[in-house]
Formats: structure tokens, sequence, C-alpha cells
């Protein structure tokens, strides 16, 4: 699961080795916009250095490299695949030659590494009014493309306006990516909620994009993890409902019945997705039991 995605600077060895503690799905080390230009080298040296430790416990990891019109994308290619993550989180994807120069340059890293090509996934922020326009073409320019992600602060910029707490530059834009995402069959998963101090806020948020059938959201606090994690997980209610219309359409199928009933209502083949795709949510697998 993607429910949530912490970022971590990449110059702050502290949080780079802690950063697990606090129980993310994912971590996201920046090398971007966390770290200056005079700190660019210096933070790639810890980050791989962090890389190589490799205790990250149950966490997905993958880094925020900087941008392909900067002059450090190549090196941090480079240092980070041969530490073997998950992906790069690459900014300021635009087209989907972005996408296939990144390719090709991560396919080197990871020949000369000796890691299998294709094990590097891309994580595609779209942080322009360019990039989220071409949002399908970019999830489908490469298998190696695993997500797409609106922008956040650069998007706004982008558009000409300003981050708000209700999200309205961005409602357009979320609905345009989920679409697009799913299309292309790649996971769709959220900008950041900047007001570290509004967990309110950042439950309306995420409710809402939950609604429109994301994945998951990145975060920028670890005291955002519990109240994102907590939208996101299935209640009981809806575990227990999820159970009910699973084991009905396995029982119907055990007995070679076409059709599901349940308090009569007849219960179609996307209504056991979204019950199983519930019940994984829940930590269950389609059985009922735990995995």
């Amino acid at each position: 699961m993607r429910r949530t995605m912490l970022y971590l600077p990449g110059s702050n060895p502290n949080m780079l080795l802690r950063g697990h503690l606090f129980e993310p799905d994912g971590l996201v080390i920046d090398l971007e916009d966390s770290v200056s230009a005079g700190e660019k080298d210096s933070a790639r040296v810890l980050v791989r250095e962090v890389l190589r430790r490799g205790e990250f416990g149950a966490c997905e990891v993958t880094v925020r490299i900087n941008s392909t019109d900067t002059e450090y994308w190549r090196k941090d290619v480079e240092v980070v695949v041969s530490c073997g993550v998950s992906g790069l989180r690459v900014p300021k994807v635009e087209s989907p030659q972005t996408v296939k120069d990144m390719d090709e340059e991560i396919s080197r890293a990871e020949e000369k590494s000796g890691i299998p090509r294709g094990s590097t996934k891309l994580f595609c922020l779209l942080e322009s009014a360019l990039g989220v326009w071409n949002a399908y073409d970019i999830a489908k320019s490469s298998p190696r493309v695993t997500a797409i992600i609106p922008g956040g602060e650069d998007l706004a910029a982008d558009l000409r306006t300003s981050r708000s707490k209700e999200g309205a530059e961005l409602e357009w834009i979320r609905r345009m990516i989920i679409v697009a995402a799913r299309a292309a069959g790649v996971d769709a998963l959220d900008t950041v909620f900047p007001y570290v101090n509004d967990d309110e806020g950042l439950e309306r948020e995420t409710g809402f994009v939950k609604q429109l059938g994301y994945d998951g959201k990145s975060v920028v606090h670890p005291n955002q993890i519990a109240v994102v994690h907590s939208v996101f997980d299935p209640t009981e209610r809806e575990t227990a409902a999820a159970k009910r219309i699973v084991d009905a359409a396995s029982d119907a199928e055990a007995r070679g019945l076409g059709a599901v009933s349940l308090d009569g209502r007849m219960i179609d083949a996307p209504v056991i997705r979204r019950a199983r795709f519930t019940l994984m949510r829940a930590g269950l697998l389609s059985d009922g039991q735990r995995g």
C-alpha cells in the first residue's frame, strides 16, 4: 500500500535514519527542494551511505532526484540507482520524452550496477499545466512508471495562483490525474498538505482525494501519518460489509452459480472488486484471513 509517503530532507542524517520509525508506507528521500545548491554533492553522498545501510523496516524507499533541467540529475540517478532503491520520484515531468530520457539513464545505471533492468520504478511529479495536460501519455510512456502525482506549490505557481487550505485551485487537476492514472493502470498519489498543524484540514482533504479514488498521499511531517492512515483504512463496518460480499461471491462460485445475491440485492463484478480492494486495504486476504 502507498497510503503515506513521508518526505525526508536528504541533508538531515537524523531524519534519514529515523524516518521509518514513524511507520509510513513509504519514504521519499529528497535531493531536490530541501537541499540547497551548495549541499547537493554532500547530500548525495549522505543519502548513498544511508541507503547502503538498508535499515528502513517495511517502508518502500524512493528518492526524489533533481529535475532534468538541472546539472545534478544524472549523478543523482547514477548514485541512487546503484543502491537498489525501489524507485525515483522525478520532479517537473512535462512530457513522455522526459520519462524516456530518465528510463535510458536508469537502464545504464542498472546495467553498470548489475541490477536487473526495469527494477527501478518511476514516480512522476506533474508540477506544471503542461505536465498535467500530458498526464496519460506520461503514465503510459514507460513500464517503469508506477504512479503520477500532482504538484503543489510549483503547480499553483504555474497556474498563476497560490495554495489554499480548501484546495479549489487543484480540484479539477486532481480529478484529471485520477482518470489518467486509472486509464494508464498506474497509482495516483496526492500532493502534500502543507499546513502541518491543521489535522482537521488534512483529514478533510484526504477524505476528498480518497473519494476521488487516490491510492495515497505524500506527507511532510510524521504527525500527518496517523491522520492519513485513519482516513484510508476501512472502518470495521466497511470491512465487515466487504467480507460478506466476498464470502457470498465465493460461495456462489463454489456452487457453480453465475449470479450473486446478498440481502435481496444482486451483487455484480464491480461491487465484488471494490469489496476485495477494501479487504486488501484492511490488511485481509480475499478469503477474509489475515495475511
